[in-house]
């Protein structure tokens, strides 16, 4: 018998070194390949993701990582982050909702430089 299913959501965050598409792109896929494992998932449990990048990246859309491992059928969306005088910079950010049982517990990731935004998130780390 499958087990019941519901509907989930994390977040999840890495940084950039510079603002290059290749940096982009290899922080987005880190950060994409950890959250898909420490939650178990796949492309295909995901329901949709929303990137967002600080304003100081602006050489590759997130989005294109993604689709690179595999969630080319998962409806995704890029935006800007506000401008927050003082913020952490080089950071691109992922909501992600997906399903999953009902005993999930989510586990948000935050890597590199981006762990400072979150230490209060014992399994973001």
């Amino acid at each position: 018998m499958p087990r019941p299913m519901r509907l989930f959501a994390l977040r999840g965050a890495n940084t950039a070194e510079n603002n290059t598409s290749a940096d982009i792109l290899w922080a987005t896929e880190t950060l994409m390949k950890e959250i898909l494992r420490r939650n178990d998932l796949t492309p295909d449990d995901v329901v949709s993701c929303i990137f967002t990048v600080t304003a100081d990246l602006d050489a590759d859309f997130p989005a294109v990582a993604a689709r690179r491992l595999g969630f080319d059928q998962v409806p995704l969306m890029c935006a800007q982050e506000i401008p927050v005088p003082g913020s952490l910079p080089k950071v691109v950010r992922v909501l992600m909702h997906y399903h999953a049982a009902e005993d999930h517990t989510a586990k948000h990731v935050y890597l590199g430089e981006a762990q400072r935004l979150r230490r209060d998130l014992e399994s973001a780390q």
